[in-house]
């Protein structure tokens, strides 16, 4: 018998009522207000990362018209803050191991809530640059702290919650573009704008920090006799060595994030294009492709932790990967708009769910490296989301665009073949309602 919100292992002994015949089942955890609290947190300083993305990209015309950054500059500057980004999250994984995550959070969003003001007071190319570099870096480190402590909360709540965090980070995503227009609407000055979001987002940080998980302490090992003392082995506790076929997990994890963003990657910058080449669509109705993916993108991740809970987090890679190279399939195939619309609804719905349990499933290799693994995926990963878009550019030169979607198809299907790596290792908590047991 199975239960909504239960784990499929109740390790409380259920208590039969008397004289009813009904079993009360009993909750295999009892998740305290610490750990409700933590959560809320993390919740916050996701949005608020979304927030300040948003905030940098409704103001892209308006600061290139100020430092008089032609477009192709402006994209060697985005390809700089990429990179930024991700030796941020090189340096920020051995940090979160040995300092915390929640230490990490703290630094990293400070950093990146201060660097946003950078492109804001930007004068020229070369400002900008500098100020888009930092901006990159604070990101790239607060991604991979912040990500690291929703694993610990994760691993607190005892089910899975990681989807939900990545939902708020894009509506985080929203509520800041939203404002952000509204605020161009109304004429403001973009420095206004930006110390104005950098206040808040400083403000939420300092609230939010001192609410996050603390990091367990490494337990203390008993000092050996000194007559056991023959040699340099055991030195290290058990916890510090990582399994033989560890490198090649994180290896093989970092592979289909690389493939899951880079379809997501070329859906965000390549929807409307594909829409209104192939169907021949006025530019507004051409929109709507990116917006149908966005939309089940978004609602995908508020549902995808229940569906992870109750059949485990291969299936939702597995299952909703399918879904995306259907969708694809579709997007392809079409020759009508609302079939097409569908196919792109289709494809965010599917990629929705994937990354966060990748990410999960990379925090929880049970080493103390957690987030040092988490940074190598996080980092080939968002190599995938950047390449990705590059790859589809270059092959429109050879063939239609609507084929070169072939790769994101071919992308995703790999993925589904190789579901299987996102399986909870033997020595990591399996917070689903399904044992995954059978991944392979």
């Amino acid at each position: 018998m199975r239960a909504r919100g239960f784990a499929s292992v109740v390790r409380d002994r259920p208590s039969r009522k008397p004289n009813t015949g009904t079993v009360e089942l009993v909750p295999a955890k009892t998740v305290d207000g610490r750990t409700r609290t933590a959560r809320g947190a993390v919740f916050t300083v996701f949005g608020a990362n979304g927030a300040l993305l948003a905030m940098w990209v409704v103001h892209i015309p308006v600061i290139t018209d100020r430092t008089g950054v032609s477009h192709s500059t402006l994209g060697m500057f985005i390809l700089l803050m990429a990179g930024a980004g991700i030796v941020g999250m090189r340096i920020a994984g051995p940090l979160a191991d040995r300092f915390g995550s929640r230490r990490l959070v703290g630094v990293a969003a400070l950093v990146a809530s201060t660097a946003v003001l950078g492109p804001g007071f930007a004068t020229g190319p070369v400002s900008l640059a500098v100020a888009l570099a930092c901006f990159g870096f604070g990101n790239g480190a607060l991604d991979v702290s912040m990500n690291a402590q929703a694993v610990q909360v994760e691993r607190a709540y005892g089910r899975p919650i990681m989807s939900a965090f990545h939902a708020l980070f894009s509506g985080g995503g929203l509520l800041g573009s939203l404002l952000g227009a509204a605020a161009l609407r109304a004429g403001w000055d973009v420095r206004v704008t930006l110390v104005l979001a950098s206040a808040s987002c400083v403000a939420l940080v300092v609230a939010s920090v001192p609410r996050l998980l603390a990091d367990p302490a490494a337990p203390q090992r008993p000092e050996p006799p000194s007559s056991e003392v023959i040699g340099p082995a055991h030195t290290e506790d058990a916890a510090d060595v990582p399994e033989p076929g560890h490198r090649r997990k994180v290896l093989a994890l970092a592979a289909i994030a690389f493939a899951v963003l880079l379809a997501e990657g070329v859906a965000a910058d390549w929807s409307t294009l594909q829409m209104r080449d192939h169907l021949g669509v006025d530019e507004a109705t051409a929109a709507l492709a990116f917006g149908a993916f966005s939309v089940t993108m978004t609602a995908g991740r508020f549902a995808a932790d229940r569906v992870s809970g109750a059949f485990g987090r291969v299936a939702v890679v597995r299952y909703g990967t399918l879904l995306a190279a259907l969708g694809l399939g579709v997007i392809m195939l079409s020759a009508w708009t609302p079939l097409t619309l569908v196919g792109w609804a289709l494809c965010g719905l599917g990629l929705s769910g994937s990354v966060p349990q990748i990410f999960t499933a990379a925090g929880n290799l049970g080493t103390s490296t957690a987030a040092t693994d988490m940074a190598r995926v996080f980092g080939l990963g968002y190599f995938g989301l950047l390449a990705g878009p590059a790859v589809i550019g270059w092959l429109t030169e050879l063939v239609p665009l609507t084929a070169a979607m072939l790769v994101p198809l071919v992308a995703v299907l790999l993925c589904c073949w190789k579901a299987g790596v996102v399986a909870p290792a033997p020595s990591a908590p399996d917070l689903s309602a399904k044992a995954t047991d059978d991944a392979h």
